[in-house]
């Protein structure tokens, strides 16, 4: 519980009404009407789909005592309080109500177009491997401890937020990795939350629908880095020029690595991408000091044991945090080896005497760096089923479209299976005839003949029947190819009856994307 008068003083308050004498003890900050108990304050949130204005009665009968609005609303009695933006009040409430729990803990925020989810598994692997209590937030789940929570956003509201930081604490809980995406960016969700590190590893066109813009999606990203403080640091990859043009625009302290550009602090050399799975040396190139600590010259070697070049960009990122939070190369090390990697994410679901990779082939960016994974495989015939972007618009689709069209020739790809997966999604991720029509006008004009399904379990079907020993299948697509991994295996098991059921549905042992209820 805190005093109103005490927690009104952490944020801008334009205009009172109705406010009482006395000071008004707080017991709990809501924003979800339904969530409302006796002493609460309320929090009016205007949303993209409906506007908690509307829900202040039904939060007064609930017990609330006081309310935060953006417009005064004349039939309510209690105390009304008007700001310009109740959610960055909300984010302020939240902070002081839960007594600021981000300072209490390492907080390290992961942002980026892609990756953001591995990059934040594979830091909390490495944390968790050097013995320390850590707390992870992100897409796949909330993990306090010990405990672990399903998420609904990849970045919670910001009072969920404070909540959950608070509950860390109460299991003192160290350090905290956390996944930031550009909504909760915009929305204010972050805004009351003490960096320690922040990391940007890529970005490309994404979420344009969302922000309006490519220019005003990189402002949001971008202002993660910028708005660090002196004491924190920023960790930057030079490969990518947006990243690498935040080096001298953040108080921060900055640490930069490269693939392909060695002129930073730490570099990846030695490459080896011929399983698929990295093999890579980590050398550190100059001296630097961070918050007085000194980082000399050194180098070692790390082994992934999950597959992709964009693991070998996400493990950078982590093995710089690792560091940075003072745990031993050979816990990175290890950690490494053994982390399986997230669902989806350039997944091997079959290993045999063809291969099948399970990718989340979301945009320009990600599709560049599967395909070039590729490019250094060793396989005789690459089969390629893509599932096409629905309610994405024409421009990604194009987009999308070209990617695969200049990989082609590298690849020996003149064909491609694709699919609108039509039973496989839900409204919201319907292909339309004009997203249909961007994606085929490339491909025709890139002279690649496309095999189109409207099903996704007949296009799957088709690539493994075409599929010979020493091949290797690419299911690619983000919503429309969540049910591919089970419709790929359950088709392998129908005609593999030498292999036992179990080696062959081992990868969908822990899986959450795309499982029927029977599976």
């Amino acid at each position: 519980m805190i005093g109103l008068k005490q927690l009104l003083k952490t944020i801008e308050v334009k205009n009172i009404y109705n406010e009482k004498e006395e000071d008004l003890t707080i017991l709990g900050v809501s924003y979800h009407s339904q969530k409302v108990k006796t002493g609460h304050i309320f929090v009016c949130i205007k949303g993209y789909k409906t506007d908690g204005h509307k829900y202040l009665g039904q939060a007064v009968a609930s017990g609330a005592v006081a309310a935060i609005v953006e417009d005064y609303q004349g039939d309510i009695d209690i105390p009304q309080y008007v700001v310009e933006d109740s959610r960055l009040a909300l984010a302020g409430l939240g902070a002081a109500f839960y007594d600021n729990p981000s300072q209490k803990m390492k907080m390290i925020g992961i942002t980026a177009t892609n990756g953001k989810t591995t990059t934040a598994f594979m830091t909390n692997a490495i944390l968790e491997n050097a013995g320390l209590k850590t707390g992870l937030l992100g897409t796949v789940s909330i993990k306090i401890d010990d405990c672990f929570i399903p998420s609904d956003l990849t970045t919670p509201e910001s009072l969920d937020l404070q909540y959950y930081l608070n509950e860390m604490v109460n299991k003192n809980v160290s350090h905290v990795t956390m996944e930031v995406s550009s909504s909760g960016l915009e929305l204010h969700r972050v805004e009351k939350v003490d960096y320690d590190i922040v990391t940007l590893n890529n970005i490309s066109r994404e979420h344009i629908d969302l922000h309006g813009s490519f220019e005003r999606y990189f402002e949001f990203k971008s202002g993660f880095i910028k708005e660090a403080g002196e004491k924190s640091v920023a960790v930057l990859n030079l490969d990518c020029p947006y990243s690498a043009s935040l080096a001298d625009k953040t108080k921060a302290q900055v640490v930069t690595f490269g693939l392909n550009n060695k002129s930073g602090h730490i570099a990846c050399k030695d490459l080896d991408l011929t399983t698929g799975r990295a093999k890579f040396t980590v050398e550190i190139l100059k001296q630097f000091k961070i918050n007085g600590k000194e980082y000399m010259p050194m180098e070692f070697g790390i082994e992934l044991a999950v597959p992709g070049l964009h693991s070998v960009y996400n493990s950078m990122v982590a093995i710089i945090i690792g560091l940075l939070c003072d745990v031993q190369v050979p816990a990175i090390q290890d950690a490494l080896k053994t982390f399986e990697g997230v669902e989806r994410r350039f997944e091997f679901i079959f290993e045999d005497d063809i291969k099948i990779i399970d990718d989340h082939f979301a945009n320009v960016g990600n599709i560049n760096v599967t395909l070039e994974t590729l490019k250094f495989m060793d396989y005789e015939k690459l089969h390629l089923v893509y599932a096409i972007r629905g309610e994405r618009g024409p421009t990604v689709n194009r987009e999308n479209a070209e990617t695969i069209v200049n990989w082609a020739p590298k690849l020996g790809l003149n064909s491609i299976i694709a699919t609108r997966s039509v039973s496989h999604v839900t409204s919201k991720d319907r292909v339309t005839e004009e997203e249909l029509k961007a994606f085929e006008k490339v491909m025709d004009e890139g002279d690649m003949e496309v095999d189109l399904y409207d099903e996704l379990p007949d296009a799957i079907v088709k690539a493994i029947s075409k599929a010979k020993p020493g091949d290797l299948i690419l299911l690619a697509g983000c919503q429309g190819m969540d049910y591919g991994a089970e419709i790929a295996l359950n088709q392998i098991f129908k005609i593999r009856k030498d292999l036992p059921k179990e080696v062959i549905f081992k990868s969908l042992e822990k899986r959450v994307a795309g499982m029927s209820p029977l599976s």
